[in-house]
């Protein structure tokens, strides 16, 4: 009697504990299939299509939200940048629409102020940010708009493409894939996307008058005008004391790059 006793004691427990386990069990289904979210499949073989770098030169946080914005007809293949023609294509064909291949483009840093050209206001010892620098009193070197070499730019490059040597940013053009994410952290707002099949461009983004620049920078543009004067298309032009190229007009004689006296007009290859 005294065993069976025991015997009960333990299996009413037991018994009960399975009960609660079957219920939850049931519950957990239940909840799963009422809050489980259905994915799109094409969105995983978007996925597959793009680069994986999650570099947000698209305007999404990584590949997998720019997929799923894809696949719900909330953004167009083009805005990666970073996708070869090819992989574009095929996403178009997951998605059944006609994708058209933007015009490739790279980056380019529009400052020539490096070490041995830009002038010093102080000598920052903060923390190594262009953005924590750029805040006190905009930063280490004299120039408003000149490159703060801190590297914020290579932080967010996630294509090994952007470097800084001798305290200005330089791109790789080999390895640009002009995705834009230097370009979108820059708090100088110095780096452009220029067409891959441009010529030169203008390394300088000083709207400071001349002789301010002059006291700025030794290769800062001083809106002398001498290569506006010099283009025979009339392909680039001074606005706010500082040169710039219009691409589409540019022939690529190299006339302004020659005459520059300041050597800032740089060839893009």
């Amino acid at each position: 009697m005294v065993a069976l006793i025991q015997f009960t004691d333990v299996l009413i427990p037991v018994g009960i504990f399975a009960a609660l386990g079957v219920v939850l069990g049931l519950l957990l289904a239940v909840a799963f299939k009422i809050f489980s979210v259905k994915t799109d499949e094409r969105a995983e073989k978007i996925l597959e299509c793009l680069p994986g770098a999650n570099c947000g030169g698209c305007g999404y946080s990584g590949c997998s939200g720019f997929a799923n914005a894809l696949a719900k007809g909330e953004a167009k293949p083009e805005s990666c940048r970073s996708c070869k023609p090819a992989e574009l294509a095929k996403i178009g064909e997951i998605l059944g629409v006609e994708v058209k291949s933007s015009a490739p483009i790279h980056a380019r840093v529009m400052c020539s102020g490096d070490c041995n050209t830009a002038k010093q206001l102080y000598v920052y010892e903060g923390v190594i940010d262009c953005f924590a620098a750029a805040k006190m009193g905009g930063g280490g070197k004299m120039c408003p708009n000149g490159c703060l070499g801190l590297g914020t730019c290579v932080s967010a490059c996630r294509f090994d493409a952007i470097h800084v040597e001798n305290g200005l940013a330089v791109v790789d053009p080999d390895k640009c894939t002009g995705c834009g994410a230097c370009s979108k952290v820059c708090p100088k707002q110095i780096i452009s996307m220029i067409p891959v099949s441009s010529a030169y461009f203008v390394a300088c983004h000083s709207v400071e008058v001349g002789a301010k620049t002059r006291k700025y920078c030794d290769a800062g543009c001083i809106a002398c005008k001498i290569c506006e004067k010099n283009c025979p298309v009339g392909a680039i032009t001074v606005n706010d004391f500082v040169a710039s190229i219009d691409q589409a007009k540019c022939i690529g004689c190299g006339l302004c790059a020659s005459k520059c006296p300041r050597k800032i007009i740089k060839k893009l290859h």
